[in-house]
């Protein structure tokens, strides 16, 4: 998603480049990595939102063990769900919100419509952003989505999601989105999305609610679990994909966390965001744009919301 829109400010200049970073993976899952690769790490940054708390070294941890009125309005609910299947996740049900609408673009009047997120009013949704090629983050996110169901549905999981291909034409809204995972009393949510900063800024990092307690928001109950799955989440992302943590935004750990999203300020259930890479940065375009990738990347994110929700 693009750091201009509703959820979204814009950027600021760009920090000193700083030296080599060792990112030390601990304990992802029993029997996992005793340890993680030095990587070339890249300079400080860029788009950062001004209101966005970055996770600083001394907070953020390295890498720990792992139908509403608007969906009437549309003419039908974006949720969908299948059946629960048996195997470890049998009983667990997680909520899948892919980021933005193809259609979105076509609906400039509906999605930038104020919404409450608690502490203010945003815009209903964003158009998001899209590779220099023209492949849009909503078509990204969306298989992404459903790479992701298939995996866990294999471990038995009940999964929703916030919108499918048979969804209505824009949205839903960001409070929208929130209230699906809060209903399906989600055991753990995600949303998924891919950032729109400058050529140059590369890499993912997971999104943590911060702790709001402003309006109809109050994330206080979430923000320790969150933490633990997006914790999880970035683990095992970096481990499986290979993509490194966002080299300007998180201070290299590729956890951020964030008070100014209506989609994690209103839920009521353990969620984190992930922006799985930069779509205007050539060499991350590359690996969004292909197939066998967002495959590894589905796996990825799989793979930490297992070990969140059987706290392995």
């Amino acid at each position: 998603m693009s750091y201009v829109g509703p959820d979204f400010d814009p950027p600021q200049p760009r920090r000193p480049r700083r030296g080599p970073l060792t990112v030390a993976l601990a304990a992802l899952v029993p029997g996992a990595l005793l340890g993680w690769l030095v990587y070339e790490a890249v300079g400080g940054s860029g788009t950062a939102g001004a209101r966005a708390s970055v996770a600083s070294p001394s907070t953020a941890k390295p890498w720990s063990a792992p139908a509403t009125d608007d969906a009437k309005k549309r003419g039908s609910t974006p949720t969908g769900s299948a059946p629960a299947g048996s195997g470890p996740l049998k009983g667990k049900v997680v909520v899948i919100d892919p980021g933005h609408n193809p259609g979105n673009f076509r609906h400039a009047a509906e999605i930038n419509r104020q919404v409450d997120i608690g502490t203010n009013k945003k815009e209903c949704d964003t158009t998001g952003t899209s590779t220099n090629s023209g492949y849009t983050e909503a078509q990204f996110t969306l298989d992404v989505a459903h790479r992701l169901r298939a995996v866990l549905e294999k471990q038995g999981a009940t999964v929703k999601l916030t919108r499918d291909g048979d969804s209505p034409p824009w949205g839903p809204c960001v409070d929208e989105r929130a209230r699906i995972g809060n209903t399906a009393h989600a055991d753990a949510a995600i949303s998924l999305h891919a950032d729109g900063s400058a050529e140059g800024d590369r890499g993912f990092h997971v999104i943590l609610p911060a702790s709001v307690h402003a309006g109809a928001a109050d994330t206080r109950p979430i923000v320790g679990p969150s933490r633990d799955l997006g914790e999880r989440v970035a683990g095992n992302f970096l481990r499986v994909t290979g993509e490194p943590p966002s080299n300007y935004v998180g201070d290299g750990t590729g956890l951020v966390t964030r008070r100014d999203l209506g989609g994690l300020n209103l839920s009521t259930v353990p969620k984190v965001f992930i922006e799985c890479g930069n779509m205007r940065d050539s060499k991350d375009a590359a690996l969004l744009t292909s197939g066998a990738w967002r495959q590894k990347a589905a796996q990825g994110i799989s793979e930490g919301i297992v070990s969140f929700l059987r706290g392995s």
